[in-house]
C-alpha cells in the first residue's frame, strides 16, 4: 500500500523525506475474521495487536447476516477509531476484514484508508492491502487509458479495477487474473458475501497467518500479518499461508489454491531484525529469542570492553539481552523511553525540534554515568536519531560511547512496502564503518555482518546464489522486478542513479 500515484510521472515514493527518526517505517498490518460472534470487535482486537504496523490510520469493512457491507475508517490509532460502541454497533455480522495504515509519502486522506471497498456484478468485495506493487504506475497507466477511474492514491485500488475489468466469471478466479498482472511484495486479504480470501506474494516477502477460533467444527478462521492478532482474540495459530497461495475460507471450510509455480521464497528479513513485534512467531519461528540470537551474533563479532550493556529502546532490547549474555557485560536499562509520545507531535521551531529526541528517550544517569557504554540498536538509516542518543549519553556522564548494531548496513532503500529514503540518504550507502562512527560520535561502531545474521537464523552463511531471505536493503539483491522505476525513460538515469539499482 505504497507508491501513491499522484501522476503518470510520479515513480519515485522517495522523492520526499518522510522520516522523523533513525529507523525504518512500519509496513500496514491486515486481519480477517470469518464466522465468529462479533467479527467487527475481533478485527478491532487484532488490529490493536497489530498496530505497530501502521498509526495513519485503521479501518474495518463488515458483512452483516443480511449480506450488507459496512465500513468504518478513520485516521488516527485504532482505540481512537474504534473506541465508541455506536461504531462498533454499525458494524454487525460474523464476518469482517480490517486494516492499519502507515502512510509513506502523500496525502493521509480518509479517501486512502483501507479496506478498499467496491460493488461489482458478482456483488461487494473489500480488500486489506499490505505491501508494495512494483509495477501499479505502469498499470494504472492502461487502466486510466481503459475508462478506469482512481478514487484513491494508493496502489492497493489498481487490485479492485483488475477485478473489475477481468473476464473470467467468479470473483476467485478474477482475483487470481489480477494477482497475475501485478509485481511486488504483498500480502492482502479480499472478503465478499460467499468467502474471505488470503493471498500472498508468489516470493512470501510480506507475512500472513492462518488461525483458527474455537472447537474445529465451529468453522471459525482469522487471518493475519501476524500470530500476535491471533493471541489477542483467542484463536490457535494453524499455519503461514505460504509463498504464492491463495487460501479461500467459506461455508464449505478452507481450500488452497496454488496458480504461482513454487520458487525459493524471500521472506523480508527485516521483519525478524525490526518489524514484527517480539512474540509473535514468523516462518516457524519467535522473533524475540531470533532478535537474541541476532545480539549474541552480533557481541561475537564485535566484542568490545564495557562495564554496561543498554539497549535503544524498544527495539534494541531483545539483542541488547543477548549481547549482554554472550558477553557477561551486565544489561541495564540506560536509556527510558516515553510511550506517550505520539507520533505526529508538532515541532514548530528548531529550538524544540532539536530536542525531539527526548520526548522519547531519556538517559536514566546512575546507569551511565562513569561508565564505558555499548548502545544497541536494530539499525541506522540516516544517523540522525543515533547521534541524538550518543550525545544523550554523553552527557549523562559515559566514559566511553560505543554502538552495536543488530543488522547489517542499510545500504539500499525498500522498494517492496517499507519507507525507506533514496539512496544519497542512507548513511550506510555514503561512507564507511569508520566514518559512520565519527558522525554519529560513538567511540566505535560495528554492526553485524550479513552472514552473522543468517547464522543468527539457523543457516552456515547466506548463499549467494539462492538467498532465504530479501534483503536487498543490505545487498541491493531486488528479487522482484522495479518495472515502473525503469517505465519511464526521461527519469530512468535520474531514479536509478539516486536508489542504486
Amino acid at each position: 500500500m505504497r507508491m501513491p500515484m499522484h501522476s503518470m510521472l510520479s515513480t519515485n515514493p522517495w522523492d520526499q523525506d518522510s522520516g522523523d527518526d533513525d529507523h525504518f517505517k512500519e509496513e500496514c498490518g491486515v486481519v480477517g475474521i470469518w464466522n465468529a460472534a462479533d467479527a467487527a470487535a475481533l478485527a478491532a482486537l487484532g488490529l490493536h495487536a497489530l498496530q505497530h504496523r501502521g498509526q495513519e490510520a485503521a479501518g474495518i469493512v463488515a458483512l452483516s447476516e443480511k449480506g450488507e457491507f459496512n465500513a468504518h475508517r478513520g485516521q488516527g490509532l485504532v482505540g481512537d477509531t474504534f473506541s465508541s460502541a455506536k461504531v462498533m454497533a454499525g458494524l454487525p455480522g460474523r464476518t469482517a476484514v480490517g486494516h492499519n495504515r502507515y502512510a509513506t509519502t502523500g496525502e493521509t486522506a480518509l479517501r486512502n484508508v483501507q479496506p478498499l471497498y467496491a460493488e461489482f456484478e458478482f456483488g461487494g468485495l473489500a480488500v486489506a492491502h499490505n505491501g508494495n506493487l512494483t509495477n501499479a504506475n505502469v498499470l494504472k497507466r492502461a487502466l486510466v487509458r481503459r475508462g478506469c477511474l482512481f478514487q484513491s492514491t494508493t496502489d492497493s485500488e489498481v487490485f479492485i479495477h483488475l477485478i473489475a475489468i477481468s473476464l473470467y466469471a467468479n470473483v476467485i478466479d478474477r482475483l487470481i487474473d489480477a494477482l497475475k498482472q501485478v509485481q511486488g511484495a504483498y500480502s492482502l486479504i479480499a472478503l465478499h458475501d460467499g468467502a474471505m480470501i488470503g493471498a500472498r506474494d508468489p516470493l512470501g516477502v510480506r507475512p500472513l497467518v492462518l488461525g483458527r477460533l474455537g472447537p474445529a467444527e465451529g468453522g471459525s478462521w482469522v487471518l493475519a500479518s501476524e500470530t500476535c492478532a491471533l493471541d489477542i482474540v483467542g484463536a490457535d495459530f494453524v499455519r503461514d499461508v505460504e509463498p504464492g497461495e491463495l487460501v479461500v475460507i467459506d461455508h464449505n471450510g478452507l481450500r488452497s489454491i496454488r496458480p504461482f509455480g513454487r520458487v525459493q521464497s524471500r521472506f523480508c528479513i527485516f521483519e525478524y531484525i525490526y518489524f514484527a513485534r517480539p512474540d509473535s512467531v514468523v516462518e516457524g519461528t519467535n522473533v524475540y529469542e531470533v532478535r537474541k540470537r541476532i545480539g549474541a551474533e552480533l557481541s561475537r563479532e564485535s566484542g568490545v570492553e564495557a562495564d554496561v550493556i543498554v539497549p535503544v529502546p524498544d527495539s534494541g532490547v531483545p539483542a541488547a539481552m543477548g549481547y549482554a549474555a554472550e558477553s557477561g557485560i551486565p544489561f541495564e536499562l540506560g536509556i527510558i523511553r516515553n510511550h506517550y509520545v505520539g507520533r505526529t507531535f508538532i515541532e514548530p521551531t528548531d529550538q524544540i525540534r532539536n530536542l525531539g529526541v527526548k520526548l522519547k528517550h531519556s538517559a536514566n544517569r546512575p546507569m551511565i554515568e562513569g561508565k564505558r557504554v555499548i548502545l544497541v540498536d536494530d539499525s541506522i538509516v540516516r544517523g540522525t536519531t543515533s547521534r541524538k542518543i550518543v550525545e544523550m549519553v554523553r552527557a549523562a556522564g559515559a566514559k566511553e560511547v560505543h554502538m552495536r548494531i543488530s543488522s547489517p548496513p542499510t545500504t539500499h532503500p525498500c522498494f517492496y512496502g517499507i519507507d525507506t529514503p533514496e539512496r544519497a540518504k542512507l548513511l550506510a550507502a555514503n561512507h564507511d564503518v569508520e566514518e559512520m562512527a565519527r558522525i554519529i560520535g560513538a567511540d566505535s561502531l560495528a554492526f553485524i555482518s550479513l552472514d552473522g545474521l543468517y547464522r543468527a537464523l539457523g543457516q552456515d552463511k547466506r548463499d549467494a546464489s539462492k538467498p532465504s531471505y530479501c534483503d536487498a536493503c543490505f545487498t541491493g539483491d531486488y528479487a522482484i522486478p522495479l518495472t515502473d522505476l525503469v517505465g519511464h525513460a526521461e527519469r530512468v538515469p535520474t531514479l536509478l542513479a539516486a536508489n542504486g539499482v
